[in-house]
């Protein structure tokens, strides 16, 4: 009796590739689409490639208005004005009508180089494309050319989550990423305005922040971040002052504990151990009871299910 062949998860594919038309090598000065030009390669070239080559005004150009990135590297901008000056735009941006204009979908760091370059029109393949494409490869294109920094990707998935009503899991399938990937980043958003000015400036990495975001208020994860700002701490460094007070010898006071003095001698060890608070509570006079093992992010539960030899992190 024959069964139904599964269909294959849909992860970004024909339809941004659609969209891309073929990929021209990447000359120096040229943005790469990296990991988007493989799966373009796969596909063949528009049919209606060449008529949608166009000479378009650079006035008639509006920025994407999904872009996620919203610092740019003037440097880097100058830099590929004065090889456009002199090489001209070798590889065409890609846009979509808009009313009376034009929309960017991809290559806007060409784009804002050719305006430095003073140029009055720019080399553009006109495409049509919907909100979610636009989107999607948007995200694609910075994400695997790391050209975010952590907390603009983690506003970009954000964005992406509540424009389309998707779960961290369905936007991690169509994206083709971790699911803990987009989990992590998204958590960054919880921290502080301080702490995300620290990441957004290079002054505190992304490991920096997911220990900070162990601890568990405002008030601590300010003080530990300027603590490593001013004392250039290390992530390692970070980890072991958060799991220092997790493990007790920072918490806030308590009442006193009413439980026998070898349980607490065991809560301590294994608190210890796991570098994190655990409670061990009995009753019928000691003989049963249960263990509680707080965790205070994702990446916490991995530790400390790795800890315990344990690999399912990513069933939470």
């Amino acid at each position: 009796m024959g069964s139904k062949k599964r269909e294959k998860p849909k992860h970004l594919g024909r339809g941004l590739a659609s969209l891309l038309g073929p990929i021209i090598s990447d000359p120096i000065g040229a943005d790469r689409v990296s990991s988007s030009s493989d799966m373009v390669a796969n596909f063949p070239p528009d049919k209606e490639l060449h008529s949608s080559l166009k000479e378009i005004s650079i006035e008639a150009i509006f920025p994407n208005p999904y872009q996620p990135r919203t610092v740019w590297d003037q440097r880097e901008l100058e830099d590929l004005a004065e090889s456009i000056k002199a090489n001209g735009v070798i590889q065409p941006i890609i846009v979509r009508p808009a009313g009376s204009g034009f929309e960017l979908i991809a290559g806007e760091r060409r784009f804002r180089a050719a305006k430095l370059a003073s140029l009055a029109t720019i080399p553009a393949l006109v495409r049509a494309a919907t909100d979610e494409q636009m989107l999607e490869l948007t995200l694609v294109e910075n994400i695997h050319r790391a050209d975010l920094n952590a907390i603009e990707r983690a506003k970009a998935y954000k964005n992406y989550l509540s424009t389309f009503s998707l779960t961290q899991a369905e936007a991690a399938e169509r994206l083709g990423e971790n699911r803990s990937v987009i989990a992590n980043h998204l958590r960054l958003l919880d921290l502080p305005d301080e702490i995300q000015r620290m990441l957004i400036e290079g002054q505190l990495t992304m490991g920096h922040a997911r220990a900070i975001l162990a601890l568990p208020t405002d008030e601590l994860r300010r003080k530990l971040a300027n603590r490593a700002l001013a004392g250039r701490l290390s992530v390692r460094e970070v980890e072991r002052l958060v799991r220092k007070y997790l493990a007790g010898t920072g918490q806030l006071k308590t009442p006193p504990s009413t439980k026998p003095a070898h349980i607490l001698d065991l809560q301590s060890e294994l608190s210890r151990q796991l570098g994190t608070k655990v409670a061990i509570e009995t009753r019928k006079n000691g003989q049963r009871g249960k263990i509680i093992i707080e965790f205070y992010s994702l990446d916490e539960f991995d530790r400390i299910t790795e800890r315990l030899g344990l690999s399912c992190a990513e069933q939470v």
